[in-house]
């Protein structure tokens, strides 16, 4: 059994600001270092940022506004501890302790990210879809009932009716959603508003690719200040994250769907 939620979900929108905000940390600086936490609902939309880097307000309203329309924005950025940043002046060091996992895409995995990447082409509002190996749950917001009857005739659709949907009537929080985000390779660690040096990004996502490779079952585990994972070099497991998130955008653009 596997949940997706499209990019209109709350906390993939809590999500995708935290990853905009870490967009904007990298266009500014080579290596920041930077931490976003998002909570947003019903009109008011706090961010807390713990960085190296110096934003100006202005592109953070910017983003937000972008992303998540009319909110109020209550902002908090605060710099990063100065013992943390001078750790990792001279060479990239795991930021973080974790065990991590990366699992092969099952085809149930890619058949229900096409649908819902399908039904938000369609209709981009907010929704959270499940499949398992007897049925097909669609709970999708603004649609036409008959219209997705008559494409996935066998689901179950929208079985509490017409819904709304959005932060208008729900919150959003990043890294609430990450069995959406890394179907079975989810571990302890979330995967957005955080810059490349944190274990939690460039672990996971390189232990997920190597799982998509090998076709098997991929286990690491690190702790802060280790300069080798997997018997790579902490700085090469760093790049491989980042030339990932580059082929597909960026941050916020890896927030929408996550690792699949």
């Amino acid at each position: 059994m596997i949940e997706k939620v499209n990019p209109k979900h709350p906390d993939k929108i809590a999500d995708r600001i935290a990853g905009a905000i870490v967009d904007i940390a990298y266009k500014n600086c080579d290596n920041p270092k930077v931490a976003v936490e998002v909570l947003i609902g019903h009109g008011v939309c706090h961010v807390i940022i713990e960085s190296t880097v110096n934003f100006k307000y202005k592109e953070i309203k910017e983003a937000i506004a972008r992303i998540a329309g009319k909110v109020k924005k209550d902002i908090v950025i605060a710099r990063q501890d100065k013992h943390l940043s001078k750790n990792q002046e001279e060479t990239i060091r795991c930021g973080d302790n974790g065990i991590f996992k990366g699992m092969p895409l099952t085809d149930e995995d890619k058949a229900l990210s096409k649908i819902a990447r399908e039904i938000y082409g369609t209709y981009p509002y907010d929704g959270k879809y499940i499949l398992d190996d007897k049925k097909l749950i669609i709970c999708q917001s603004h649609a036409n009932n008959e219209e997705l009857k008559g494409k996935y005739q066998s689901a179950i659709i929208n079985p509490l009716g017409f819904w709304t949907g959005g932060t208008d009537v729900d919150t959003g929080a990043t890294n609430r959603k990450l069995g959406s985000d890394m179907a079975d390779s989810v571990t302890g660690g979330g995967l957005h508003g955080k810059d490349l040096s944190k274990a939690d990004i460039s672990v996971n996502i390189y232990a997920f690719l190597k799982a998509q490779v090998e076709q098997r079952p991929i286990e690491l585990s690190c702790a802060i200040g280790d300069e080798v994972v997997d018997g790579k070099p902490y700085s090469e497991i760093v790049n491989i994250a980042r030339k990932y998130i580059d082929s597909i955008g960026g941050f916020e653009k890896f927030a929408e769907w996550g690792l699949f």
